[in-house]
Formats: C-alpha cells, sequence, structure tokens
C-alpha cells in the first residue's frame, strides 16, 4: 500500500510539474508576442526610418548615388542599434539611368494625343528623334508568333494583356501578365518590331506608367528595340482607338543608357546567439528600388522592418540563442547579385542559414506568410498559428518565399516571407506614387512586429523539431 502511494505520489508530481511547465512555457511565448507588438505599435523605429529612406534620399535604383546614400543610412542606423557586428558585403551590380523624361503620342490623320509612358529597367533609347510607327495590338506571344514577320516588321508591337481582375491574390495576377514586360522586346525584335509598348501591371485605371525590369536575352544587338510600359488609362485609349484606325502611328522616345557594372554593397547586422552561434536566422528585404517614386512600399518597408526586428528582439529582453542577421539586399530590382552575392559567401562559409524570411510585398497589413520548407517543417508552423491569432494572423501557407532569399533554399532549411494584404499593392508597384504617404504607420508597425514573432519562435525552436514546441495546445 505504501509502495502504491509512494508510485501514486510519483506521478501525480510528475504530471503536475510537466503541466506547470508547459503553462509556463506557454505564457512566456505568450507574453513575448505581446510585448513585441506593443514595443512595435508604441515604440516603433520603422516609420521614421521609412520617412528618411523616403522623403531625404528617395528612389535608390542600384548604381545610382541615391543607393549609396541609402547604404551609408542604413549601416549607421544599425550601428547605433548596439548590434555585435555591422558590415558591408561587396557586390558589382548594373548602372542604368533613365535620363531625360519619355515623351509619347497617338498619332491619326486629324490629331495627337499625348500618353504616360516609361521606359521599361534596361530598355535601350528610341534616339534622338524618337521611334514613329504603325501599332499591332496583341495579347501574348504565341498570338505574336502567329502574325509573324510579315506583319510585325517595322511596327510598334503592343502588348496589352490585363491583369487578371477575379484572382483575389494579385500576385497571382501579376505573375499572369508579366512575361510581356520582361520578354516582350525579345519576342517583338525577332520579327523586325521597331519598337515595344507594354500595358502597365496595374489592377487599377490611371494615369501612372509603371516601370520593371525587361531582358533581350542573347538577342543580337542589331533586334534589340526599345521598350516602355503605358499607364492603363492610355493603354485603353489606345485600344480603343485601334478599333476605329488601325493605320493610326505611335511615337515615343526615351533617352535611357545602360553602363557598366559599378561596386555597390549589401548592409548587414548581427547578433551572435548565445547557445547554437553557428545556426544563422536572416530577416531582409531590398534596398535597391525603381526610380519614379521613392520606393516606400517597394521595398523600403521591407528594409525598415527587417531593421526593426532586431531592434524588438533587443527591446523585448529577448537574448537569441541563434545568430541573427538582418540583411538590406542590394539590386533585387534588375539583377539579384546582392541575393546570389550572400549566398556564394554563406555557402563559401559553410554557413549554416536555418531559417530567412522576407519582406517584399509592401508595407500593408500583414495577414500571415508563406513558406517553402518540407513538410515537418511546415506542420511545426501550423502549431504556432493559435500564438498569432489574437493579432489577426491567419495566413500560413506553402509557396513561395522571396527573390532574395531563394538562392539560400536547401532540403532543411525554412524560407518564408511576410504576406500583407495585397489589394492595393500594385496600384504603386513601380510606378510614381510609390510614395511615404502611401504608407500607413499602423500597418507598417504591425508588419515589423509579425515579422519579429516569427523570427523569436525559430531562433527559440529551431527546425526540423522532434516533438511539437512545449507552447503549443492542440
Amino acid at each position: 500500500m505504501n509502495n502504491l502511494n509512494k508510485t501514486t505520489k510519483f506521478l501525480v508530481l510528475t504530471t503536475l510539474s510537466l503541466f506547470f511547465t508547459l503553462n509556463i512555457i506557454g505564457q512566456t511565448d505568450e507574453t513575448a508576442l505581446k510585448t513585441i507588438y506593443k514595443s512595435s505599435l508604441t515604440n516603433g523605429k520603422s516609420y521614421e526610418w521609412l520617412e528618411h529612406l523616403s522623403n531625404k534620399i528617395g528612389g535608390r535604383l542600384s548604381g545610382s548615388k541615391n543607393a549609396e546614400l541609402a547604404v551609408q543610412y542604413t549601416k549607421n542606423e544599425l550601428e547605433k542599434l548596439g548590434l555585435d557586428k555591422v558590415w558591408l558585403q561587396p557586390v558589382m551590380v548594373p548602372k542604368w539611368e533613365r535620363g531625360e523624361k519619355e515623351m509619347a503620342y497617338i498619332e491619326t490623320e486629324v490629331s495627337i494625343t499625348k500618353v504616360n509612358i516609361c521606359a521599361l529597367g534596361g530598355s535601350i533609347a528610341t534616339g534622338e528623334n524618337g521611334v514613329t510607327a504603325q501599332v499591332i495590338e496583341v495579347n501574348d506571344f504565341n498570338e505574336l508568333a502567329t502574325l509573324g514577320k510579315a506583319k510585325i516588321k517595322d511596327k510598334i508591337v503592343f502588348y496589352n494583356r490585363p491583369m487578371q481582375a477575379d484572382l483575389i491574390s494579385t500576385f497571382n495576377a501579376y505573375g499572369g501578365c508579366v512575361n510581356q514586360r520582361y520578354a516582350g522586346a525579345m519576342e517583338a525584335g525577332k520579327y523586325g518590331a521597331v519598337g515595344v509598348i507594354v500595358r502597365s501591371m496595374n489592377l487599377r485605371d490611371d494615369d501612372y506608367p509603371h516601370t520593371g525590369s525587361m531582358s533581350y536575352g542573347d538577342l543580337p544587338v542589331n533586334q534589340r528595340i526599345p521598350s516602355a510600359a503605358i499607364s492603363t488609362n492610355d493603354a485603353n485609349a489606345l485600344s480603343a482607338a485601334l478599333k476605329t484606325n488601325k493605320n493610326l502611328k505611335f511615337y515615343f522616345k526615351q533617352s535611357c543608357v545602360q553602363f557598366d557594372d559599378v561596386q555597390s554593397y549589401n548592409v548587414i547586422g548581427e547578433i551572435k546567439g548565445s547557445e547554437f552561434p553557428n545556426e544563422y536566422i536572416i530577416v531582409g528585404g531590398h534596398l535597391d528600388s525603381w526610380d519614379l517614386g521613392d520606393g516606400a512600399h517597394d521595398d523600403g518597408a521591407g528594409v525598415v522592418q527587417s531593421m526593426d526586428v532586431i531592434r524588438l528582439l533587443k527591446e523585448s529582453g529577448i537574448t537569441p540563442k541563434r545568430t541573427i542577421r538582418v540583411v538590406l539586399f542590394m539590386n533585387e530590382e534588375n539583377g539579384l547579385r546582392g541575393a546570389t552575392e550572400y549566398a556564394r559567401v554563406a555557402k563559401e562559409k559553410n554557413e549554416n542559414h536555418i531559417f530567412a524570411l522576407e519582406s517584399d510585398a509592401g508595407g500593408f497589413t500583414p495577414r500571415g506568410f508563406s513558406f517553402a520548407t518540407n513538410d515537418t517543417n511546415f506542420n511545426q508552423v501550423l502549431g504556432w498559428k493559435s500564438l498569432f491569432k489574437p493579432y489577426l494572423i491567419h495566413y500560413f501557407e506553402k509557396g513561395g518565399s522571396g527573390a532574395d532569399v531563394g538562392p539560400l533554399a536547401s532540403s532543411t532549411n525554412v524560407l518564408a516571407g511576410l504576406r500583407p494584404d495585397s489589394q492595393r499593392y500594385f496600384d504603386h508597384h513601380h510606378a510614381a506614387n510609390d510614395t511615404f504617404e502611401h504608407v500607413n504607420k499602423r500597418e507598417l508597425e504591425l508588419g515589423a512586429a509579425t515579422m519579429t514573432s516569427l523570427v523569436y519562435l525559430y531562433d527559440n525552436y529551431g527546425v526540423n523539431p522532434i516533438s511539437k514546441p512545449s507552447t503549443l495546445k492542440d
């Protein structure tokens, strides 16, 4: 009987101890997230940093003076945080300049109508006299091939496939038509076209042309033709005019120039891990932007949110177990050189990057994350959903992560991308209205807190868990 009592007492005490431990640790995680969100919303730095990047520096096209200013500014700000190490990682990047403001108009026998265009990044110039030619409207490359050289030669090709408005994911809508921007000139040049005009990647009808990268691939120099984006309003007007007058002409002029590559830098800050210093967690965004606006949403927001992640961890009294890095990548927009170089150096040094998180979808209200990983690690993430529920973070799906963290992918690590509400993102993407006043302070700070919370959990528990972390409750 005494032995039975002792056994029973031991089991009861063990159960109570386990229950107590589970609840204390669970409360600790909940408290940690609450502290992180409170700190970001009441004492955040992301909006202040973004104001400087946007209004004091402006558009930060790779290879430009503004990009250089942004490198020095963010490096100095990271140094003020008292991190264990802050440094610049050299990387050679493209240098392309837009030149004078572009000019374009629709010309008929009785009228000339000015329209809004902008050169696509990487395009050649038209020459001093511009380009004037008849227009052929197409929706895709198959239609282009069907028309062939006989109908395309000496014409301006007008790609007018819109983003698909009934897709809830605006990024899927973007992905469904962006190839005409990127490869439109390369394809049209094969058939002897003299220029390309591309409908802007925008779900809204407005007067802003949206730039973005384009490529000639391995097209011979003598087949390379100037390429520009046209605003959605003017694309609609051009399409309507062509329906009544197929002989109208289009004129455009742009003076962009491609220079030799120049040296720039990734900006990196680090807190050394207290228990597993050789396991690396990174959070980042891209420091470069296009030149039409000031790059507030794309990707100033991701830059300052990433910077604030590492600051919020310190402010919340969290001592990371693993080494946490903030990486501000250079040249995502027109080359991905910074991401490629960071991954190359990491591989060369045999650094074990277990988790990488990117913010490059704007500074809008955060909804959750998408993850590129194996099933084991994804199931771990799903177990953390309840911790995010009080903050209305609900989207946890497998999918893409981010262009800059993509080169770090392995069979065992986790790559993730912050997923804000994207419905307004492409109103501003790569356009002159991607400016500071279109970023909401509270939404930006919620994103920073959401990113910090996920980094905190991965730091606490690592990847490929044997069992669920003790915070999780079924």
